[in-house]
């Protein structure tokens, strides 16, 4: 019995049969999908948009509105979530049938965390990308002034042997 380790290529691969030749004869790839699609039977958007903790069913604990002070907000959520987890402790201790209550009120403050933190990602993204770029234009200023050293040196060292060619 004889088994095959890989699969056949694609039939469509034939359309590449010319392209060393002519890299224009390859077809052109497919446009990007826009809207929603579905990939392995969940649907998916292409909008990055963060859903509000209303659109999942949770409880917002801070204000709403686009002037949200994001430190004061997780210093405050952080502070309730050290207030409700020495509250857990103290119910556990006491009372250890009536935890439940505490947990998903720590629950509710770590999902507020999460989507507070989740919202500042675009703001994340954008100083990361102007760290990289930043860098890489330094590096390119060392790598141009590092190609103006050695080319001042190869000039002495040119000056130089033809000085002592001249000499004899």
């Amino acid at each position: 019995m004889a088994t095959a380790t890989y699969p056949p290529p694609p039939p469509y691969y034939r359309l590449y049969k010319d392209y060393l030749e002519n890299p224009n004869s390859a077809p052109e790839p497919p446009p990007p999908i826009e809207g929603t699609y579905t990939c392995f039977g969940g649907n998916y958007t292409t909008d990055d948009v963060l859903p509000s903790l209303e659109d999942q069913g949770v409880r917002q604990l801070y204000p709403k509105g686009p002037n949200v002070d994001f430190k004061k907000e997780l210093r405050s959520l952080n502070g309730e979530l050290l207030l409700h987890i020495l509250e857990l402790t103290d119910i556990l201790v006491d009372r250890p049938s009536q935890y439940a209550r505490r947990v998903e009120d720590i629950s509710l403050i770590f999902k507020n965390m999460h989507h507070l933190l989740n919202s500042l990602r675009p703001h994340q993204a954008r100083a990361t990308l102007i760290h990289i770029l930043e860098n890489q234009i330094e590096n390119r200023k060392q790598a141009v002034e590092d190609i103006k050293r050695r080319r001042a040196e190869a000039q002495k060292l040119l000056a130089e042997s033809l000085g002592t060619l001249n000499g004899q």
